[in-house]
């Protein structure tokens, strides 16, 4: 009897907002259905691997709670009453709507809104050529990467690392403020790759007990907020004990007499009673990779959403260069090489029709926008009108309650353009349903690696689902746009691109899968200089320069000259005794995949860990329903005793929809909106909170 054909698979790449960007392979099993998704083996960085979510993305593309019509608000805003209307009328109506909030307060008082739920530049990037050509309000993106993006780029000069795949050849692997098993799992490949092969042990820093913690061989457990102290503490050890490389940081680094100096009272001893770690750990660690400055400083985003996270990310990655790594094959950091690729998307942002001279609102202080706060605001009308893509704030938003109060106004019209009923969706006026990645074409670059990918449309999509691409050309042919890239199709845009950025063309990269975007080493090592015109690493960097050139940057009078623990962070008090963090979950991404079965049930149900002698004065046992509260607003779950987290800290697992807790107040009710210098961005982890067992529970 002959064998069953095995459907065909067909190239792709992974949509969503993480590090890996994997090549992917899809089987398509009809014109309008998905099977299970493979890693590309043929990639040298996927190398076959992929998380379990995206190899069953078949659930979410066939989920039947996917959104396959629009939808026209019928009752009270978040009444969640919706009648089905078809496209054409809901892209008129979403026309009138901008149009209308147009002529009463001008083109500022639109909101263009998008960040990460798809990372392709033609779908996520091409609301901003609406934006530009009907001159509504700009966009400050600073909700993921504000923060952590200034830290390093205070030291580097430039956005871009090393090649992961070059974690192979090193001597050790530190994976800092990174639950990689669980947010990026490639980067294990490649760091078990280099313990089999050269014995190199893995270091995990992080702030619980995670699944990348359980696979490392050495653990550091910091409190929240405190890695600079650590950092600080292991830099003081290589300068003391002689592992510090004084003859690469004479040529390549600004001041390394005067980090010394500073350094000097930064003993174990002060980083230990900050941070929480051990003294002795301290000193072991840096003799550690003081005796293999081959090391690969893998460096995570998490660490750095809090109050002093641009100060902590800038005082990590002064390790390296204290160590000399970055002269070594395997050694030096990576966080993102996402300024590696030199794109030109002029035609995909419309950046021809941009006008400096139109506000920039900040992405995370959308509750403050929305209740009419002038500073919020910068001076011009009041946002009336919202367009939605690719995200979900009234759930992933700081401030939620804010966030609710602005989305609930009635002179407020909001359109969301999504794939299942979201938080946010539920406060529209009008919905439109969205395609998914394997129903739209696209091209994506990696941050935590080299490749260019393409996304090409594998199967047509169910009901009325219209790519962002095609709601944007709707909507500008109503708002009487002229602009030739509205005429493009998104394969157009994707050739245009490649072909402005030196890429090649979209015929050579569908032959190709993938292009590798690799540095060659000499840069990616930056033996041709960081990137300030001295091409000196930055030990003392300008925190006031670069919060003079953005539109959301802060006060960066207070910040520390050198790295130091920065003490502005949320203490925990009296009031409020617990530092709490919101850790992402293993089957969710941000506010994507929660609605799955499989993840659902995976995840169980909003749930907060707390150590057993924390939990016992408080009676609270495992499962006890809890409210965790602050001065922003109070949160519904129940808790997890772990004795994987340190005292006096909380851990509270992924963003769940607000309505899968009990009083309907998601996680960030808890997170505040406040800008940090020197860049802004949203401090999520960084938090102090009561908690108490509730009887009802």
């Amino acid at each position: 009897m002959n064998a069953p054909l095995k459907p065909p698979r067909r190239a792709t790449a992974c949509p969503h907002d993480c590090p890996s960007t994997c090549a992917l392979e899809v089987e398509v099993l009809d014109p309008r259905t998905m099977g299970r998704v493979y890693g590309a083996a043929e990639n040298s960085y996927t190398a076959g691997v992929i998380c379990a979510k995206v190899a069953r993305y078949a659930e979410r593309v066939h989920n039947p709670d996917r959104l396959t019509t629009a939808l026209l608000r019928t009752g009270p805003k978040g009444s969640n009453q919706f009648r089905a209307i078809g496209i054409e009328e809901a892209l008129d109506r979403a026309a009138e709507g901008l149009a209308a909030a147009e002529a009463r307060h001008g083109a500022e008082s639109v909101w263009p809104y998008y960040y990460a739920g798809t990372m392709g530049l033609v779908q996520r990037d091409g609301i901003n050529r609406l934006r530009h050509a009907k001159r509504y309000s700009d966009q400050y993106s600073t909700i993921c990467t504000a923060l952590s993006w200034a830290g390093y780029k205070a030291g580097h000069g430039r956005m871009t690392g090393l090649d992961p795949r070059e974690m192979e050849r090193s001597d050790c692997v530190v994976l800092w403020g990174t639950n990689a098993v669980v947010t990026q799992v490639n980067v294990m490949t490649h760091a078990v790759k280099a313990r089999k092969a050269r014995g190199a042990p893995i270091v995990a820093v992080d702030v619980y007990d995670n699944a990348t913690m359980k696979q490392a061989d050495v653990k550091l457990l910091v409190r929240p907020g405190t890695d600079a102290a650590l950092a600080c503490g292991v830099m003081h050890v290589l300068f003391r004990d002689g592992f510090a490389d004084r003859a690469y940081m004479a040529r390549y680094a600004d001041d390394p007499a005067g980090l010394e100096a500073h350094l000097a009272s930064r003993t174990p001893e002060w980083a230990s009673a900050i941070c929480g770690v051990p003294a002795a750990d301290i000193v072991a660690f840096a003799h550690l990779i003081g005796a293999r400055p081959a090391t690969f400083f893998r460096i995570g985003y998490g660490f750095a959403r809090q109050r002093n996270g641009a100060v902590a990310m800038h005082a990590v990655t002064c390790l390296p260069v204290v160590l000399g790594a970055w002269d070594r094959e395997g050694g030096g950091a990576l966080h993102t090489n996402s300024g590696m690729f030199g794109w030109d998307k002029r035609a995909i942002e419309g950046l021809d029709l941009r006008d400096p001279s139109v506000r920039s609102l900040d992405q995370s202080r959308i509750g403050a926008v929305l209740t009419g706060d002038a500073a919020a605001l910068r001076g011009g009308p009041p946002v009336t009108a919202l367009l939605i893509q690719n995200t979900n704030p009234v759930s992933v938003a700081p401030d939620q309650e804010v966030v609710k109060r602005g989305f609930a106004r009635e002179d407020l019209f909001t359109v969301v353009h999504e794939q299942v009923m979201t938080d946010t969706s539920r406060m529209a006026d009008l919905v439109l349903p969205a395609t998914m990645f394997v129903e739209h074409d696209d091209v994506y670059q990696a941050g935590g690696q080299t490749h260019i990918l393409l996304g090409p449309k594998l199967i047509e999509p169910p009901g009325d689902c219209l790519s962002n691409h095609e709601v944007l050309a709707g909507l500008a042919r109503r708002l009487g746009v002229d602009h030739p890239s509205f005429a493009l199709s998104a394969r157009d845009l994707i050739d245009d691109t490649l072909r402005a950025s030196g890429r090649g063309s979209l015929a050579a990269l569908e032959d190709a899968r993938w292009i590798d975007c690799a540095q060659d080493p000499g840069r990616a090592h930056f033996r041709d200089g960081f990137g300030w015109p001295d091409g000196r690493f930055r030990f003392r960097p300008d925190w006031a320069g670069a919060a003079a050139a953005m539109p959301g940057g802060g006060d960066a009078s207070a910040m520390p000259a050198f790295p130091d623990h920065w003490a502005v962070i949320e203490e925990a008090d009296a009031a409020h005794p617990f530092r709490m963090t919101t850790s992402p979950a293993r089957n969710f991404l941000n506010s994507s995949f929660t609605e799955t079965r499989t993840g659902l049930a995976k995840e169980e149900r909003p749930s907060v860990m707390i150590h057993p002698e924390d939990a016992a004065p408080l009676g609270i046992g495992d499962g006890t329903a809890v409210e965790l509260s602050n001065a922003r607003g109070a949160v519904r779950l129940h808790a997890k005793l772990f004795d994987g987290v340190r005292r006096g800290v909380l851990i509270a697992e992924s963003i769940w929809p607000n309505g899968a807790h009990a009083d309907g107040r998601g996680i960030n009710t808890l997170t505040g909106a406040d800008a940090p210098p020197p860049l802004g961005g949203a401090a999520v982890h960084d938090n102090a909170v009561t908690i108490r067992a509730l009887a009802d529970g």
